[in-house]
């Protein structure tokens, strides 16, 4: 049988800052990302994508909050749910189109994620995981006062909404997701992280939050037993000092660098220190390679040519240290 990877591709990969976000932009930046799925098809790989939703699902809560006189709001978990769909059909139709392109006669399914969470995580007190447009600081405490969100800063970009990120336990259609792997698809699965749900008196109850697509994607490729996970985002390399003069590209990190640079706070919390952080995780749990690169450069990095790869640990078991 074929090893698995799974390749997470970043919202804002698909909608560009100073894009409009209509589909037909979001798919022409999905064609380079599948291309790059193509070329990894090739190397031998069964494929499992996923995606971020960060931007798409802002949006969805600002037409919810924008058309509430003459139509009900949704909640955060069925608009969770609504970019779940609408990225996933993208990238389906998208990745079904240069498959065939490519002389590559796999199909593509794409799947509605549930991903269990407990109910009593402390991320529901804190939270931290940025979604939607960026926003003027004036602008974001507007919103703040009349609306009542959270926001903050986001890695000098601008000010951004922040909700409730609690850690996904387990994917609830995994074994669907291994079913259509083993039946030769490729599968879209976990978009955004997955549909947060907990468990109420023995039903699945959909809770306000966005799960981490970085965190949920490094669980999804544990419980599969992948062999490879790459994280396709904005930028080329894992940077130290990023966004200073003094900015440097790592290539390679062993596990415990990347680690100690996590630690030290070089990768920031809305953006690379997630990834970086699954990615040492999935490592840590028998993953055997992790890669951070942009879209254009995905099939070089499998092939040991470009963007950051992550080394798995070396330390004896008695001496590992908890991410």
């Amino acid at each position: 049988m074929k090893p698995i990877a799974v390749v997470a591709i970043g919202g804002n990969s698909l909608k560009r800052a100073k894009e409009t976000g209509k589909f037909e932009e979001q798919q022409a930046h999905a064609r380079e990302t599948c291309r790059g799925i193509a070329a990894i098809l090739r190397q031998g790989y069964r494929v499992v994508l996923t995606h971020g939703n960060g931007p798409q699902v802002g949006e969805a809560l600002l037409r919810s909050e924008l058309a509430q006189d003459v139509l009900p709001t949704h909640n955060l978990d069925v608009c969770d749910a609504e970019t779940e769909g609408s990225i996933g059909y993208l990238l389906q139709q998208t990745l079904d189109n240069v498959l065939q392109e490519s002389g590559i006669p796999q199909k593509v399914v794409s799947m509605i994620t549930q991903v269990l969470v407990d109910a009593n995580d402390p991320a529901f007190l804190r939270p931290d995981k940025p979604i939607g447009p960026f926003y003027e600081k004036e602008e974001a405490l507007q919103r703040e006062e009349r609306l009542g969100w959270k926001m903050i800063e986001d890695s000098g970009r601008g000010w951004r909404r922040v909700v409730a990120s609690p850690h996904p336990q387990r994917i609830y259609e995994l074994e669907a997701i291994r079913a259509c792997l083993d039946a030769g698809f490729v599968v879209i699965a976990a978009g955004g992280g997955g549909i947060p749900v907990v468990k109420f008196e023995g039903h699945l109850k959909g809770s306000e939050a966005v799960i981490d697509k970085d965190r949920c994607s490094a669980l999804l490729a544990m419980e599969l037993g992948a062999e490879l996970l790459v994280f396709s985002t904005g930028v080329t390399h894992v940077y130290l000092h990023f966004g200073k003069d003094s900015e440097k590209p790592l290539f390679h990190l062993s596990w415990e660098e990347a680690r100690t640079y996590l630690r030290q706070g070089e990768f920031a919390a809305g953006s690379m220190g997630p990834k970086v952080e699954a990615a040492l995780r999935f490592l840590d749990r028998g993953g055997r390679r992790a890669i951070i690169t942009a879209p254009e450069f995905m099939a070089a990095a499998v092939a040991g040519g470009a963007g950051t790869e992550i080394q798995p640990p070396v330390l004896l078991e008695k001496e590992k240290v908890p991410v």
